[in-house]
């Protein structure tokens, strides 16, 4: 009985040494690696920082990182082994929505929290995932900016919609051709294209001959992006492309034939990553800019992607030092009551019932070709 009675007591204690599991599923390599590479950056060196402080009420953080190269099989492998055999307390990712829509499920049916920055908008449902976390716009936050700014900013009526052939890109090209036609636009041409395609004349080709004035984008994958702007000036044709954050990124610029390519380019963009008039992001990103300056690489990576895993760290350990609790239900109770959280990335707020963080207003278009330390200028048109 003395043995038993030491061992129910030992449980607690050793529970409250142990570290804080949090996986994390990036796709680090192949043509989708763009976002994971910036997330992974982000979420180490917040790591690296609660750790070198003394971790939480004295528990380092682990990360237990899984590299599912975009493909929705091996994130589901990867999922099931993080809950089963690593037992993390805590998800951040995947990074990839055509990931996130196949594993989202496995993790609901385990109630494990996951903060992601995956837009897929049906990633996001309290009734039926009331673990997962939207640390990011969801799609239709997106797509409201890019919309906007292509009707009433650039008052480009006929539009031509791409998207890649991924899980993300499917479901971003649907919703968004919907929604412009909700609001009164001729989509002239739709597509979704394989990330691997080598041209993509034939493609814009149809979009000018159906007479497009502006090409919405939906794409992560930046070899794809960068081929679009390339072919489009093989042909001559000068009209926006206005789309995804990664049609900014840092790799886009090593990939395009010529700076001009790059040219007429607007990305979905946020306030808190954007220069002001002075040439300063607003004082909270400035002052981490700053700190992490010479310790990760920002000028082949978006800003937003860092700073959004740097929050979703942040936010897993606030929440296991304020319920001293590693437990599931602990830590979701706890975000379900964050109201305003000052994070980099943005303000997050959660209820019960809104699994939807990220603020509206935050979300505007940026110059893509304008990127310095991973932020950039506000478009054209925006007071």
């Amino acid at each position: 009985m003395g043995v038993a009675a030491a061992g129910r007591l030992a449980a607690p204690a050793l529970a409250q040494n142990e570290p804080i599991r949090i996986g994390w599923l990036g796709s680090i390599t192949g043509a989708l690696a763009a976002p994971g590479i910036g997330f992974q950056r982000g979420m180490r060196w917040a790591v690296e920082q609660v750790n070198s402080q003394g971790g939480v009420k004295g528990r380092k953080i682990d990360i237990v990182e899984r590299d599912t190269q975009g493909d929705p099989a091996k994130a589901v492998n990867a999922t099931q082994e993080l809950i089963g055999r690593q037992e993390v307390h805590a998800m951040w990712g995947p990074g990839n929505s055509g990931e996130a829509l196949a594993t989202t499920p496995i993790m609901a049916r385990q109630n494990l929290p996951d903060l992601h920055p995956c837009v897929v908008n049906a990633l996001i449902d309290p009734d039926k995932y009331p673990n997962a976390f939207r640390l990011a716009p969801s799609n239709t936050q997106w797509d409201d900016a890019v919309r906007t700014y292509t009707l009433k900013i650039l008052k480009r009526n006929e539009v031509a919609i791409l998207g890649d052939a991924t899980g993300y890109g499917v479901s971003a090209v649907k919703d968004s051709v919907a929604s412009f036609k909700k609001d009164g636009a001729n989509v002239v041409y739709e597509d979704v294209i394989d990330p691997n395609q080598s041209g993509l004349t034939p493609n814009l080709l149809r979009a000018r001959d159906a007479g497009a004035k502006a090409l919405v984008v939906w794409s992560v994958t930046t070899g794809l992006n960068s081929r679009l702007m390339n072919d489009r000036a093989t042909i001559g044709w000068n009209v926006p492309i206005i789309g995804h954050p990664a049609l900014g990124t840092g790799e886009v610029g090593k990939l395009v034939a010529a700076p001009a390519n790059w040219s007429e380019v607007f990305c979905v963009g946020y306030r808190s990553c954007s220069y002001g008039p002075d040439g300063k992001l607003p004082p909270r990103m400035q002052d981490f800019v700053d700190r992490i300056k010479g310790k990760i690489e920002l000028s082949d990576t978006v800003l937003w992607w860092v700073a959004d895993a740097v929050d979703a760290v942040q936010l897993i350990a606030k929440a296991v030092a304020e319920t001293g609790s590693t437990e599931h239900k602990a830590v979701i109770d706890w975000l379900n009551n964050v109201r305003a959280y000052p994070g980099l990335f943005g303000d997050y707020t959660f209820t019960p019932q809104q699994h939807n963080g990220y603020p509206t207003e935050e979300v505007v278009m940026s110059v893509a070709n304008s990127q310095r330390d991973g932020a950039y200028r506000l478009a054209p048109g925006y007071t």
